[in-house]
């Protein structure tokens, strides 16, 4: 019978870079069995007892820490040596050598990513641009947009388009029907923005669309998860997307932020062309 392991996130914020990392890391492994314990805002000794105490209790466990204060975090490798316990820092050392190969000093202030400076609120911005241009909404101010997605209904148009509204970029989107259903000023001027056009395999858009009428226990719109006209559509997307030279990514087999990534490689480009 297989362990499961006790992962405790012990961060002095948020956590959710420790979250981040430990997803890439159990994406590595096949098989493993884990239950996770989360402690943000930890900065005080006391906090560190408590929780590890509470590790002390499996023979399985193992702590990732991302803790800026050096004592701190030099406080809970120490005890949870003295048990034990496996327990890694994903920023020390990082921070240690880039203080080094910058020749300056770190803050060592926890929440240090989280200031409410300019980036901070272009992002904001960004999020509510996005959520007030969700689904084709004013396409007026579409020229005030970084970027504009567009594809066929269940194409992953919104959750991308949040996800780069995090990033910081200003994103529109547009169903596309066909190609009467493209906003007049973005035809006259297809390079009003950076225009990425989403597309997917049909089979897989049924299934997708077919899940998405169950949960609004949906069953007169046949059509909307017919094969054959979901063929016609994803064929006749491709053709508008090549006719306005917009460059297209398939969504099959990306999560959000592969998707997401490779747009904002896309903008890159778009940007240095001018």
């Amino acid at each position: 019978m297989t362990n499961t392991y006790q992962i405790y996130l012990i961060s002095d914020s948020t956590g959710e870079t420790l979250d981040r990392i430990f997803t890439a890391i159990k994406a590595q492994f096949k098989n493993i069995n884990y239950k996770i314990h989360t402690y943000s805002f930890t900065r005080t000794e006391n906090q560190i007892s408590k929780i590890l105490i509470d590790a002390e209790k499996y023979s399985d466990s193992i702590i990732l820490y991302s803790i800026v204060d050096s004592n701190l975090a030099k406080y809970l490798a120490k005890m949870s040596n003295g048990k034990n316990i496996p327990c890694f820092g994903v920023l020390g050392d990082l921070i240690l050598s880039f203080s080094k190969l910058l020749n300056q000093k770190a803050s060592h202030e926890p929440s240090g990513q989280y200031a409410l400076n300019e980036e901070y609120y272009k992002r904001i911005a960004a999020i509510q641009f996005t959520m007030n241009h969700d689904d084709g909404n004013l396409v007026k101010e579409l020229n005030k947009s970084d970027i504009i997605l567009l594809g066929v209904s269940r194409t992953s148009k919104t959750p991308t388009s949040i996800y780069l509204a995090n990033k910081g970029f200003k994103t529109s989107n547009i169903p596309l029907v066909n190609e009467n259903s493209i906003p007049k000023s973005l035809k006259e001027n297809p390079k009003l923005a950076c225009v990425v056009g989403l597309n997917t395999e049909p089979d897989r858009l049924v299934d997708i669309r077919k899940n998405r009428m169950n949960s609004l226990k949906e069953t007169e719109n046949k059509a909307y998860t017919d094969i054959e006209r979901i063929k016609k559509e994803i064929e006749e997307a491709k053709n508008t997307f090549k006719k306005y030279k917009w460059p297209t990514i398939d969504v099959t087999r990306k999560s959000v932020e592969e998707t997401a990534a490779s747009i904002i490689k896309i903008y890159e480009i778009y940007k240095q062309n001018g």
